[in-house]
Formats: C-alpha cells, sequence, structure tokens
C-alpha cells in the first residue's frame, strides 16, 4: 500500500537505508531473503482490548496465539543464525499470562531459545529512608510514567517484559555497551572481568517516556515504545555485528528512528496507514536533521 525510504550517515562512511512498508507484516517478510537481518526489535499487538486506529485486539486467544506463531516462524526464516529477537510483551493485571503464553509460542514456533529475560521499567519509586546515607537521597521520590489502575484489588503496572530470543541461547552480547558505571570503585580490578569503570546493567532497564503536552498529537498510537529502548537492544547485540534491523510491527516508527540514529540498515512493516503516515514525518524530519537541513 505504500513504501518509503530514508537515507542515514552512518559511522563507517556509508549511508544507512532505513525502509518503511505499509502493509501486512506476513507477506512484508515473504519477500524477505532468508538470514537476511541481525536484530529484530518489535512490540506485537497484546490482545487485551487496546484501542488501536484499526486493528481488532480483542480476537480469541487461541486464534491471537496461532498468529503468533505464524509470524514468529516468519521472524526465524529471516533472522540470522547468531541474531537476536527482542520482544516486548505487556500484560493487565486481570489478564496476567499473555506475556508469557506469547513467549511460550514464539519460542515453540521459531524455534527460539529464551535467553534473557529482560523488564522494561517504566516508573520506580525510591525510598529516601533506606537510600538516603548511600546515595544523599533526602525524600522519596517517583519517576517515570505509567498507567494508574483504579482497582483496590490491583497495584500499578510499572513495568513490561522484554524478552530476548536467539536460535540456539548461546549469542554473545556486548554487555558493556549499555553498562553503568560501578557504585563501589573498589570493584575495579578486584576481578579479571571488572578492568574499567563499567558493568553489565543487568535486566531491570528504567527506561521512561519523554513527557509530551498532547498524546492525539505527539503519540497517537496507544501502545508505543521510547526510541531508547530499540537503542539498547541494538547496542546490547552489537552495533558493528548489525547488517540490518526489522520490526514486523512498526507502529509510530521508535525502532526506524532507533535504527537511524544508530546508523543500522533497517526495515519495518506497518499495517494501520495513519500510524504509517506518522513514522514517515517523524523519519523524515530526522532525515533533514541528520543533514542539518532546517
Amino acid at each position: 500500500m505504500g513504501s518509503r525510504e530514508f537515507l542515514f550517515p552512518a559511522a563507517n562512511g556509508r549511508e544507512a537505508r532505513i525502509e518503511i512498508h505499509c502493509g501486512d507484516c506476513l507477506a512484508g517478510m515473504a519477500g524477505m531473503q532468508p538470514d537476511s537481518v541481525d536484530v529484530v526489535v518489535t512490540s506485537p499487538p497484546y490482545n487485551l482490548g487496546i484501542g488501536y486506529s484499526k486493528y481488532d485486539d480483542t480476537i480469541p486467544r487461541e486464534q491471537y496465539l496461532a498468529w503468533i506463531g505464524d509470524w514468529a516462524a516468519a521472524v526465524a526464516r529471516v533472522l540470522s543464525p547468531d541474531g537476536s529477537l527482542f520482544l516486548n510483551v505487556g500484560g493487565k493485571p486481570s489478564d496476567p499470562w499473555v506475556p508469557f503464553d506469547v513467549a511460550r509460542r514464539v519460542a515453540e514456533r521459531g524455534p527460539f531459545a529464551l535467553q534473557n529475560t529482560i523488564h522494561w521499567i517504566k516508573s520506580i519509586a525510591l525510598d529516601g529512608a533506606s537510600l538516603g546515607k548511600t546515595y544523599g537521597l533526602t525524600r522519596d521520590i517517583a519517576v517515570g510514567h505509567y498507567k494508574p489502575v483504579s482497582s483496590p484489588r490491583f497495584l500499578n503496572g510499572c513495568h513490561e517484559y522484554l524478552f530476548h530470543f536467539t536460535h540456539h541461547g548461546y549469542v554473545e552480547l556486548d554487555r558493556l555497551a549499555i553498562g553503568v558505571p560501578y557504585q563501589d570503585k573498589s570493584n575495579i580490578g578486584r576481578w579479571k572481568s571488572a578492568r574499567a569503570d563499567r558493568r553489565c546493567r543487568g535486566n531491570t532497564w528504567f527506561v521512561p517516556y519523554s513527557t509530551i503536552k498532547s498524546r492525539d498529537k505527539e503519540r497517537p498510537h496507544p501502545a508505543t515504545f521510547p526510541v531508547e529502548l530499540p537503542r539498547w537492544c541494538l547496542r546490547l547485540h552489537g552495533i558493528e555485528r548489525v547488517r540490518r534491523c526489522l520490526d514486523p510491527f512498526l507502529g509510530l516508527g521508535s525502532s526506524a528512528v532507533a535504527a537511524a540514529r544508530e546508523g543500522v540498515a533497517f526495515i519495518g512493516f506497518e499495517i494501520d496507514e495513519g500510524y504509517y503516515e506518522v513514522a514517515a514525518e517523524w523519519l523524515d524530519r530526522e532525515a533533514k536533521e541528520a543533514r542539518g537541513v532546517r
């Protein structure tokens, strides 16, 4: 139904080609060569009744999981032998099994090995009384964004899952590419793996949304993720080993913008024309900024 291409400067002196296509991802991936992408970062519909513009997010569970299996098998065909699939899935308090049902179906149909389970933290509260002495925190603070839960039975949902799948479970990662400094500097040099002030971040990633003034204008998609999330996925896999990144469910284009900012080639599919146009407009602005065009 439509395709756009954008060129961005890459660190290697070549241009990174960003392709986005308006259409069904299964048809799109069927036209791709096997083993042609090294990283997939995506977030499919969760089937939790989310109000997408056109997609029906309330289909029967088994029908939904069968569809999950179909695109998982398609991703497995185009993903390189040492590639990574980063799958973001959320749930809701009254239906908490969706992320795990989806992960199991992806693993079965790929087939894939679940190599890492990452917790995407959207909002976190820090207790001043517990952390004050060590970290200089003088009061309780709560940072990040979350969707409040009004029911007295459930807690507010402040995280989602990011499942890291590989074909066999033995893909080496660039863990320090998204590492953090040691809090206790005495660790530096104490261990063979601690030769510099950098350690593995771990599997809890605090990545909040940027504050916006108007959701309808700035974030019209009801389930998008911040650009920093796919950027960390690309870096963790190892930028120098990524020939091309794929997102079968492009949405507003966060993963495409992440690839563009990292200088990585990208291909994405979005079935909704409205979301596709928003992604195209965003990439067009990014491309102009990268070229210094006002």
